[in-house]
């Protein structure tokens, strides 16, 4: 009877743990991996781990662990093994070889849970754009991989191998999604600049930290909640609900994990765009994570890197409610406040939390307005539906020569809406 193949779902954690590396920042990352590998539905059923002072150049692992990591592969009749790291195309063949398991690093499983989440066809073509070049060197012959295809008009000489062939649709491929991107890009920008003169804000934050729940809850909108790592790829605009004067824009932005492969913060440009271009930035941390502060820390040095960094932001300490007791909550919300004064600690769970959070961001927004009175002229009352449309109304009185609104309004808007009313004729 043929034995049983692998069970493709069924998945091994490898990991060197560097002699020189920290304990808990290696630790952490296994334990993101373990998420990122269930975020794809698969079952992680056994972690082997060796300490060394460098990877090993063949097998990442050293000989005797990968005939450990062959018996648990075995034992469990895994289908997979999943390496905490990124390891070479050699390395990764070797170590097929040695378990007769699929193996994928971790750059391999960030980007097939970005395939399979992105929807949005910019994303979609910008996902596929990486994956392409992460392939790439990773092409090998295989079976008649080697042969040469027929040369003919135009063609090289005795034909191409199989693999140069592939190299060829990989480009192509490649030069195709880029022209697309920079025409969906152009619409992009297109729809942000009629935005530009708007109050814009953007989330940003390590994946999963809660993003998506507090733009609901701000929003009313029905962006995909979801207990998986990078579950939004796409960009989502919503306006603050109930409406604040002057009027909020809201935008999800996509997540950031340590160590994510540079051509996809690269790719994600226009999500990032969102963050740069915004007038002030919700910047949300996983308060009962325990890397919680490593997670900050990528998320500054990515918005350092999109020149982001100098956006006004509003620390956001969420999910106080899984820290703890009571107890535990105040203390936690002390110790995060103590550091950050002007930080909100909340639960995106608690309507009290949600109202805080849309007071503090209309507060940002009406720092600059003033008070004053317009005097518009009858001959003017075309004004009016601007003055309302731009404008907090206060009060409106009538006189013989026409309407005086006392309004609330930015300088601009303000110095605007005069010179229209003392345009008379």
């Amino acid at each position: 009877m043929e034995d049983e193949k692998p069970n493709r779902n069924r998945a091994i954690l490898a990991a060197v743990h560097l002699q020189d590396a920290d304990d808990s920042d290696f630790q952490d990352a296994l334990t993101e991996l373990g998420r990122l590998a269930r975020t794809l539905g698969l079952t992680v059923l056994d972690t082997v781990i060796q300490k060394r002072p460098s990877f090993h150049s063949a097998t990442y692992l050293g000989t005797g662990k990968v005939e450990e990591l062959k018996a648990v592969v075995d034992e469990h009749e895994a289908g997979l093994v999943l390496v905490n790291n990124e390891i070479s195309p050699s390395q990764a063949r070797n170590l097929e070889k040695e378990t007769g398991a699929r193996v994928m690093d971790r750059t391999a499983v960030i980007l097939e849970i970005f395939h399979r989440h992105a929807r949005s066809k910019i994303a979609r073509a910008q996902v596929e754009i990486v994956r392409l070049k992460y392939m790439a060197p990773r092409l090998r012959e295989q079976g008649d991989s080697g042969d040469r295809q027929q040369g003919g008009i135009g063609g090289k000489g005795a034909g191409e191998s199989k693999m140069e062939l592939d190299h060829r649709k990989i480009r192509d491929r490649i030069a195709e999604l880029t022209e697309e991107i920079e025409h969906l890009e152009r619409d992009s920008q297109t729809q942000r600049a009629r935005r530009q003169q708007l109050n814009r804000v953007a989330f940003v934050g390590y994946t999963n930290a809660g993003k998506s729940t507090l733009m609901r809850a701000l929003t009313g909108s029905d962006v995909l909640v979801a207990d998986k790592l990078f579950a939004t790829l796409d960009t989502t605009v919503r306006a603050l609900v109930p409406e604040s004067f002057p009027r909020v824009l809201i935008s999800d932005t996509v997540g950031f994990i340590d160590n994510l492969p540079h051509g996809l913060v690269a790719s994600f440009k226009s999500t990032l765009d969102e963050a740069h271009e915004s007038s002030l930035l919700l910047h949300v941390v996983d308060a009962s994570d325990r890397s919680w502060r490593r997670q900050y820390g990528v998320t500054r040095d990515v918005l350092a890197d999109i020149g982001a960094d100098v956006v006004p932001r509003i620390m956001i300490f969420n999910k106080l409610d899984a820290v703890g007791d009571a107890e535990a909550q105040a203390q936690a919300a002390a110790s995060f406040c103590a550091e950050w004064p002007d930080a909100i600690v909340m639960s995106a769970t608690n309507p009290g939390d949600v109202v805080r959070l849309h007071s503090a961001i209309s507060a940002f927004f009406k720092r600059d307005l003033v008070e004053e009175e317009l005097h518009v002229p009858y001959s003017r009352q075309n004004l009016r539906a601007v003055i309302f449309a731009e404008c907090e109304v206060l009060e409106e009185k009538y006189d013989e020569a026409g309407v005086v609104f006392r309004v609330r309004a930015h300088p601009s808007t303000l110095e605007r809406l005069r010179t229209g009313a003392e345009h008379v004729g």
